[in-house]
């Protein structure tokens, strides 16, 4: 096998996904031949080369594993919780060799999670630039305007960067509160809920209900089942297309 970088082989081994592999080596978990490797440009090779992550020795992944969860709230989107939380990976009973996350849904919210070791696979999915949209039902504090509908759809400055553009549907509405459909292409850490309070709208509720083409029909909460080998391989060509 021909070296690669290091990032791409821990994610290949389903470790973790690029992003986090590339702050694992950034970190200092990471060593090569007994030597830390802190540079992102680092290659090795992974037949040949004695690759440690936190000190455990890498193994290369066999099967790809490709998993839709129907999270709870009360959950952290982790492999483990120093804090003692539940986890997602605590609701996989039954799968066999290891997966982790593609994103993250946070402690309160619910909803589609995909779940893999397919390192390339979760990239697809994550990266704003192949545009996957995401979609989630929210109910929020107080009711919500057209105009506010319009900025967010715009675009909501977070942190001195622009959000991508948002579609929003409305679903129903009461003196008290607001009950919408959000779509976004992006992934910033508690995106939804953030865009909502940057205008004066406090989350009550956020569940993600889509990605994509998937959505949660016959799973319950809780529950998870495989995908398709024709899901993933559409959901390929849909980054693809958004190239």
């Amino acid at each position: 096998m021909a070296e690669e970088r290091l990032q791409k082989i821990i994610s290949g081994a389903g470790i973790a996904s690029r992003r986090h592999a590339e702050q694992m080596i950034l970190t200092g978990r990471v060593t090569v031949n007994g030597k830390v490797a802190t540079k992102l440009g680092t290659k090795a090779d992974p037949e040949k080369d004695h690759i440690k992550v936190d000190g455990k020795l890498l193994r290369l992944a066999g099967k790809k594993t490709y998993l839709l969860l129907n999270k709870p709230r009360g959950h952290v989107t982790t492999l483990s919780d120093p804090e003692g939380r539940p986890t997602v990976i605590d609701l996989l009973k039954g799968v066999k060799g290891r997966v982790y996350p593609v994103g993250r849904l946070d402690y309160d919210t619910e909803g589609l999670l995909l779940l893999t070791n397919d390192g390339d696979f979760a990239n697809t999915i994550m990266h704003p630039k192949f545009e996957i949209p995401k979609t989630y039902d929210v109910k929020l504090k107080g009711v919500l305007t057209d105009d506010e509908i319009e900025k967010i759809e715009k675009g909501i400055t977070l942190e001195g960067r622009r959000t991508a553009p948002a579609r929003i549907k409305k679903l129903k509405k009461t003196e008290q509160n607001s009950w919408l459909e959000i779509t976004i292409h992006e992934g910033r850490k508690r995106q939804v809920r953030r865009v909502f309070e940057r205008i004066g709208h406090f989350v009550l509720k956020l569940k993600r209900t889509r990605i994509a083409f998937l959505d949660l029909k016959g799973v319950d909460t809780g529950g998870y089942r495989f995908l398709r080998k024709e899901e993933v391989d559409e959901l390929r060509r849909i980054s693809e297309e958004g190239r």
